[in-house]
């Protein structure tokens, strides 16, 4: 019997998902409409200026701040995109597809808070990448233009900019500027002038056959995938790169011969190059990420010195989060030592569902790497990371997805002392989260700060009251905590770089409720706090709407909590209850103490968002935002086992807090969420009547589609098919009985949502007679970025809830 239902199971995915995709398009009956813009108040929120980056200079003297525009406008998104082997690439100029850049930059005198003009910046500035020298006197960056992309040079002392070559970068993996540790120049990507792109062939000369032979080879949903002969030849060309160092004088010197570079790293010393480069064959089963790789170690000049690793293609790694390749991974060299490779090999043949006591163990290699390899660790978990302070002492991450735990090692790669467990945590435990430790910039090396076998450690601080980040002193040899610094109300504060250890002095990035974030110098000797900049407030308009961390309870006893939103000089006693919008993203947890723990902070600045529900408070709504939706497999029980059970209650939940408040009108509360929010949303609508209204951006619907595993699920769909019945409101949509508008980007890039996913469950909807609104941004990926694009999605939304809310007073 259950055979035959698990077969009974199969014919209704299957037969449903290939009746739909033989239905006519969507657009077969499009609404012609241009782009629309919604009020004026939501459109200065969307042109607001982002706020500033910084970053400080390695020996902590000067403090570069990055300055970002507002949103491109569909030009830019729309212009010519190619899409190979998981990636999107611009082909004019060699570069990233629709990369964000930084259109201003100024220096700022840490000492003195002196800020100083850059001289010499290129008109129409766009830097894509901009990396300290590690004597902090230059700045190289990679500016981007319509036809190429530069390399320039900054001269941090004389505060001047220039070109530094006139040879374009390939910077299709996103700039590569790759400083000596000596700071007399940088290696980087060339475009390889020498490859002709291939022709395009429109008339095919033979099938594209791909055959599985009974080897396993299981793959989640990827997208963007190689399709072809063709698609081959365009991915070697625009991936083809010729590695090069350039002097501070400008000149250029070749090193080794073009290739498919995925990675170049000099060694401490600067003796040698960490080269990785891509092999075919390729797949069209997977991305790029998992094409054959060859690590090599070359002198500078690209003479090869030693082969570390020859990865082969994993086309065929289990889909459980805790699987690995086989052979050498993350392979790098030891940040302390002149020379030395350090990489994990799993001992479990990659795979989580082999039982075994060791899972990875940690090797090191010293130049020149003609003596065999030196076991470092060994590990019951997956190697994460390593940070040396020195040879003596050294810091060693390990993960587990499935138990959610961590453990910290500190090993000595001497062998004369043996490995000491620093700490094992619940890494989704906020609460009791230790922090990462400091490090120091030392002869061009990023080392972990030791002193007196004490690290300095920086966390977030999360507590019931919300985050309080703070700065502590741990003691590595019996794991006493002595804390220097916890930010205080009513701003919220938190370090980010270490600016000198002895005098205890850390750059800060505050902020409050009205006051946006800048960067200070804090000293914690003498507790004074210096400001370095100095933002005005983004969008004035809104400073009378409020926020409010709010915490409640669902059914079950489970805390929950959200960010309450009003309008600015609501009155509940005068005003009464509003329409509310609920917008949420379901997360998992393995027990119900860490889905408990609230984020955030009540003393963050209110900057309201375009993204998410908050603009909507100048619009007269009442706004839960980031309302959780905690879905918890305590022990051995998985979370998704009562998906549909927990996201109801959930519901409740979320709407009791509104109306318990006296805020929340409960027949017009709207759902929303993006991608597996939007998910959430439709799953929420076909199993309850809770919501009035539904805005679902970006999701997924059908899991038949991604049948080897989404989000955080592992199972199969030939594992459990009844589960991905369950959790697809796909097959659910005749139960639907809500107004739901959807979005979906047309140009989608992410794993499992493609733009058909929308389309699909549109058209359930539309022949079960339900009420769907479909909205497809053209040249749009998962996020959206054209400024068109997001203010017609602001006025889809507005209009949308002010029909089936405001509407129904």
């Amino acid at each position: 019997m259950k055979q035959s239902k698990r077969l009974r199971s199969f014919a209704v995915i299957f037969g449903l998902s290939f009746l739909l995709v033989g239905t006519s398009s969507v657009a077969a009956n499009p609404v012609k409409i241009d782009y629309q813009q919604p009020a004026q108040e939501i459109i200065d929120i969307v042109d607001a200026a982002p706020s500033p980056g910084a970053n400080l200079s390695p020996d902590g003297k000067l403090l570069l701040v990055l300055g970002y525009p507002s949103l491109p406008d569909i030009h830019d998104v729309a212009a010519d995109e190619i899409k190979l082997a998981g990636r999107r690439i611009n082909p004019a100029n060699h570069t990233v597809s629709q990369a964000r850049y930084i259109n201003s930059l100024k220096l700022v005198t840490v000492e003195t808070g002196e800020q100083r003009t850059v001289a010499g910046l290129p008109e129409h500035l766009k830097i894509i990448g901009a990396n300290w020298s590690p004597n902090g006197r230059y700045i190289a960056f990679a500016h981007m233009r319509d036809n190429q992309v530069q390399l320039w040079l900054v001269d941090a002392e004389k505060s001047s900019a220039k070109l530094w070559t006139k040879q374009p970068l390939n910077a299709v993996w996103g700039p590569q500027l790759k400083w000596r540790h000596d700071s007399k120049g940088l290696y980087t990507y060339f475009k390889a002038d020498e490859l002709q792109q291939p022709a395009l062939k429109t008339v095919p000369t033979g099938p594209v056959i791909t055959e599985s032979m009974g080897r396993s080879a299981p793959g989640r949903t990827y997208q963007d995938l190689l399709q072809n002969k063709q698609d081959e030849l365009l991915f070697e060309y625009y991936f083809t790169s010729q590695i090069s160092f350039v002097d501070l004088k400008g000149k250029t010197t070749d090193i080794g011969s073009p290739a498919i570079y995925r990675s170049v790293s000099s060694s401490p010393n600067d003796n040698y190059l960490l080269v990785g480069q891509i092999k075919r064959p390729y797949s069209y089963a997977v991305p790029w990420y998992r094409f054959p790789l060859t690590t090599e170690v070359w002198t500078p000049q690209g003479k090869l010195v030693h082969r570390v690793a020859e990865q082969p293609l994993a086309d065929n790694l289990p889909i459980a989060f805790d699987a690995v390749a086989q052979g050498r991974r993350s392979i790098s060299w030891r940040n302390d030592a002149d020379a030395t490779l350090v990489w994990a090999e799993a001992a479990d043949q990659g795979d989580p569902a082999v039982k075994a006591d060791v899972r990875d163990r940690l090797f090191q290699q010293a130049a020149p790497f003609n003596k065999a390899p030196q076991k470092l660790l060994d590990l019951s978990k997956r190697y994460s990371r390593a940070l040396a302070a020195d040879a003596e002492n050294i810091l060693v991450w390990e993960r587990w997805w499935a138990d959610r735990n961590e453990k910290l090692w500190l090993i000595d790669s001497t062998g004369k002392r043996s490995p000491q467990l620093v700490w094992e945590r619940s890494w989704e435990d906020r609460y009791n989260d230790p922090g990462q430790p400091f490090t120091i910039q030392k002869n061009g090396r990023t080392l972990l700060y030791l002193a007196n076998n004490n690290i300095l450690l920086s966390g977030t601080g999360a507590s019931a009251e919300g985050d309080r980040p703070f700065i502590d002193r741990y003691a590595l040899n019996n794991g006493e905590t002595e804390r220097l610094w916890r930010s205080q109300a009513p701003y919220f504060e938190q370090a980010r770089e270490l600016i000198d250890p002895q005098a205890l002095t850390f750059l800060m990035q505050r902020e409050s409720v009205d006051d946006p974030a800048d960067f200070f110098v804090r000293d914690l000797d003498d507790d004074s706090l210096r400001a370095l900049t100095d933002t005005p407030h983004p969008m004035p308009h809104t400073k009378g709407i409020t926020r409010e961390l709010i915490t409640y309870t669902r059914e079950d006893g489970l805390a929950m909590s959200a960010e309450l939103y009003l309008p600015a000089g609501y009155d509940k006693d005068r005003d009464g209850p509003l329409p509310t919008m609920v917008w949420a993203y379901p997360r998992e947890y393995k027990s119900s103490a860490a889905a408990a723990q609230i984020s955030g902070s009540p003393y963050e600045f209110v900057r309201i968002s375009y993204w998410g529900p908050q603009y909507l408070a100048t619009q007269g709504y009442a706004v839960l935002d980031s309302a959780t939706m905690p879905i918890v497999g305590e022990g051995n029980a998985r979370p998704n086992d009562t998906f549909i059970e927990q996201l109801v209650m959930n519901g409740k939940a979320a709407i009791a807090a509104g109306v318990e408040r006296g805020i929340t009108d409960p027949n017009r509360v709207a759902l929303g969420g993006h991608s597996y929010g939007a998910f959430m949303t439709a799953n929420m609508l076909a199993h309850s009547d809770l919501f009035t209204t539904g805005i679902a951006r970006s999701g997924a619907y059908n899991r038949s589609l991604t049948p080897f595993g989404f989000q955080r699920e592992e199972r199969t769909v030939w594992d459990d098919t009844d589960l991905y019945i369950r959790m697809s409101p796909f097959f659910h949509a005749h139960k639907i009985n809500e107004p739901m508008l959807m979005i979906h980007g047309a140009n989608d890039n992410n794993s499992g949502t493609f733009p058909m996913q929308s389309e699909r469950l549109y058209q359930a909807m539309k022949g079960l007679a339900g009420s769907a609104r479909l909205v497809m941004l053209p040249h749009e990926s998962h996020g959206y970025r054209a400024r068109e694009s997001i203010l017609h999605m602001l006025w889809e939304q507005t209009r949308w809830l002010d029909t089936y809310l405001k509407e129904q007073e």
